[in-house]
């Protein structure tokens, strides 16, 4: 089986890239990236060492896309994942469109002239965030969770694929939204198998360092830098919580979709509310393992920030006898070793 990977320099695609060629002789995989990502060059000569082929192009050019061999599968890694795209002043609201919207037609039209199946890595920011915000909270041992579950699609679990995706999003929510319609309306039309993953935050050794896209992350290493940290916002404590998963842990639910020769659907891959923590729960775990650093703290509240977050991925449980095998702990001390390993890893990828 042959198998496009956009973003295969991306920290979730390379991941993909090297743990599907680990599990499964029988996939060649073909990567494709535009670079353009601070960090994303160091991937690709790794790759190479994996026999994975590699191109340097742009999904959002339809003649990147036009000149590559055709595949049985695509894996759509390639994404501005950032809910501040377009809307902060220092990037483009177009090109978050022509990133995540424009650069998923193509890889469509190439599935329906190669007749290959589509595999959406796709957000657990097309959630509502106005309905995200009317969950009644209660604070925990440094922690908000939910104190009621009476807003329909929530669950004791974290959320399902039936919580309100009704806007706002933010551009980047909306554009993976409108991509998951497009997507399961081309495999209708053109009857090739159509597969969309809403993952929640991911995490692990390697990730770029920008707070935005892998808080996780840009947490653990600027705390070990000892860099200005702050609680933003929901009264500066650090009450917000997101929950956590290792994108290896995708590799086997996407093998299982990569063996389908057709059907659609979409399902959460999330770490769920056992892999939860909270910002302040996360500085606290960094003062056991790197010691004391103060933490500034605002009421300042970004309009796509959101308190709470997890998601509940039973469906996928039913669907493809799949769970999260890399625990929260993991996560974080893997990530910390990375950071001890790599100083400067912030301003080589921020």
């Amino acid at each position: 089986m042959k198998v496009l990977l956009t973003g295969a320099c991306g920290f979730v695609g390379y991941t993909i890239a090297t743990g599907l060629r680990q599990r499964s002789s029988g996939i060649d995989v073909i990567g494709i990236d535009n670079l353009i990502r601070p960090g994303s060059e160091r991937n690709r000569s790794a790759l190479a060492a994996h026999g994975i082929a590699f191109h340097h192009g742009d999904i959002r050019n339809a003649s990147d896309i036009d000149s590559l061999p055709g595949c049985d599968f695509v894996i759509d890694a390639a994404a501005n994942p950032s809910v501040l795209a377009g809307v902060d002043g220092l990037t483009n609201s177009r090109q978050v469109l022509e990133h995540n919207l424009s650069g998923t037609i193509n890889l469509l039209e190439y599935c329906k002239r190669h007749r290959a199946g589509f595999i959406l890595l796709s957000t657990s920011r097309v959630y509502s965030i106005s309905a995200l915000r009317e969950i009644p909270l209660e604070v925990a041992h440094g922690a908000f969770r939910p104190s009621a579950f009476t807003i329909p699609g929530l669950t004791t679990n974290g959320i399902t694929e039936s919580f309100s995706t009704e806007p706002p999003l933010s551009l980047y929510g909306v554009s993976k939204l409108a991509s998951e319609y497009l997507a399961l309306e081309y495999s209708s039309a053109f009857d090739f198998p159509v597969w969309i993953n809403r993952c929640g935050v991911l995490a692990g050794a390697g990730q770029f360092g920008k707070a935005d896209q892998g808080i996780f992350s840009f947490w653990i290493h600027s705390y070990r830098a000892r860099r200005p940290l702050k609680f933003l916002g929901f009264g500066g404590e650090g009450h917000q919580v997101r929950d956590c998963l290792h994108p290896r842990d995708l590799v086997p639910v996407i093998l299982a979709q990569l063996d389908t020769t057709s059907g659609s659907g979409l399902c959460n891959l999330g770490g769920g509310t056992a892999n939860s923590m909270s910002l302040s729960q996360l500085s606290d775990w960094c003062v056991t393992r790197f010691g004391c650093h103060s933490i500034a703290e605002s009421g300042e509240e970004r309009p796509f920030d959101l308190p709470w977050l997890a998601l509940d991925s039973s469906r996928a449980t039913e669907r493809w006898r799949w769970k999260p095998q890399t625990c929260l702990e993991q996560i974080l001390e893997e990530i910390a070793q990375h950071a001890e390993r790599h100083p400067n890893w912030l301003d080589l990828t921020g």
